[in-house]
């Protein structure tokens, strides 16, 4: 089951079933070093976590990746609401076959779409570790904008570094929305 979607990229459900995709994507040293967690999980602890994480007030989404014609999960993303203020934090993971072609600015996108136009979110923010410099302009191309940094707040191979503070706001989402095209027919 796909919500929203493009040609190329779509999102469905968080699902139980792929526990062992998601933790082994998790696992992958690049994406250690861009979260800045120092350690791998174990599969127990992952599924165990997921329990948690189903029964959770966060949104979560598979993305799929649909350049081959049927749906392959490529990667997860994550909106973690503070709903008295009508904000969420956004996370994103791809798996490392699916880094470099696009993807995470789509996902990121239609992720953006979702929040402002079903979730009614005036305001999404993330952090990235400045190092990070292909996630900071694929957040730039979906609508996100620098917005600060926190000085010496993450490590990117053994060195401290800045985190950036990016945001996008529902009043400044340019471009085709696929949740309006939905409804309009469009």
């Amino acid at each position: 089951m796909l919500w929203i979607g493009t040609d190329t990229c779509a999102l469905g459900p968080y699902r139980a079933d792929l526990v062992e995709t998601y933790w082994r994507w998790e696992q992958d040293p690049t994406l250690l070093v861009g979260y800045g967690r120092q350690a791998p999980e174990s599969l127990e602890a992952r599924t165990e976590g997921m329990v948690h994480q189903l029964r959770g007030e966060n949104i979560r989404f598979t993305i799929y990746d649909r350049t081959s014609g049927e749906p392959v999960p490529a990667g997860v993303a994550t909106l973690l609401p503070d709903h008295a203020v009508r904000t969420a934090e956004y996370i994103i993971m791809l798996a490392p076959e699916a880094r470099g072609r696009g993807l995470g600015t789509q996902a990121t996108r239609l992720t953006l779409d979702y929040a402002f136009h079903i979730t009614n979110l005036r305001m999404v923010w993330l952090k990235v570790l400045a190092p990070n410099k292909a996630g900071i302009r694929a957040y730039e191309k979906a609508g996100f904008r620098t917005a600060g940094n926190l000085r010496e707040a993450g490590y990117w191979l053994n060195k401290t570094c800045d985190e950036v503070i990016m945001d996008a706001i529902a009043e400044e989402f340019e471009g085709r929305s696929v949740v309006e095209s939905l409804l309009t027919g469009n």
